[in-house]
């Protein structure tokens, strides 16, 4: 299947919010309880308003479509998020819905986000299709841990580090 990748507006906000949550829910059913979903369910309005301005910057903000133009995936990254970053560019997030799953999308949008440039990301530590994911794309655990904050109910990360990559 082919995919247009293409930088999101905020235009695009409400889509890449409804995205985020079934994207959330399809990869992370097995870590969060119910009630998690539930209240990011609830709290869509308010993330669309929120999400606007992340999507109004020049940083990578890529989502993909598919042949029906609906949204599939995205990714984004940007300055470290972290005060002892080991890079100097994060990949907050990558996320494609499970029937986009070994299509290659997520390598579209991995390169889109990052291209071959020195990265470091965080990775739940109980999700193995994203660790294995990354770990294929050149990134290896940095022996930093850590916990999501309490309204993530405090699910353990990993950060992973990949040097920059020749092309």
């Amino acid at each position: 299947m082919d995919y247009q990748l293409r930088q999101a507006t905020p235009d695009d906000a409400e889509a890449v919010v409804h995205l985020h949550t079934l994207a959330h829910e399809q990869a992370y059913a097995h870590l969060m309880s119910a009630d998690f979903f539930r209240s990011r369910r609830a709290s869509i309005p308010e993330r669309v308003e929120r999400r606007r301005p992340y999507l109004a910057v020049d940083e990578p903000r890529i989502i993909a479509l598919d042949a029906d133009n609906r949204l599939v995936g995205l990714a984004d990254a940007g300055p470290p998020r972290d005060d002892d970053g080991p890079e100097d560019l994060e990949l907050y997030s990558i996320f494609t819905l499970d029937h986009t799953h070994g299509t290659g999308l997520g390598a579209a949008l991995l390169e889109a986000a990052i291209g071959g440039s020195a990265a470091y990301l965080w990775v739940l530590a109980e999700n193995p299709r994203a660790f294995a994911f990354y770990a294929k794309h050149g990134f290896r655990p940095d022996g930093k841990t850590g916990l999501l904050p309490p309204e993530w109910e405090k699910v353990p990360e990993l950060r992973m580090t990949r040097p920059a990559v020749g092309r």
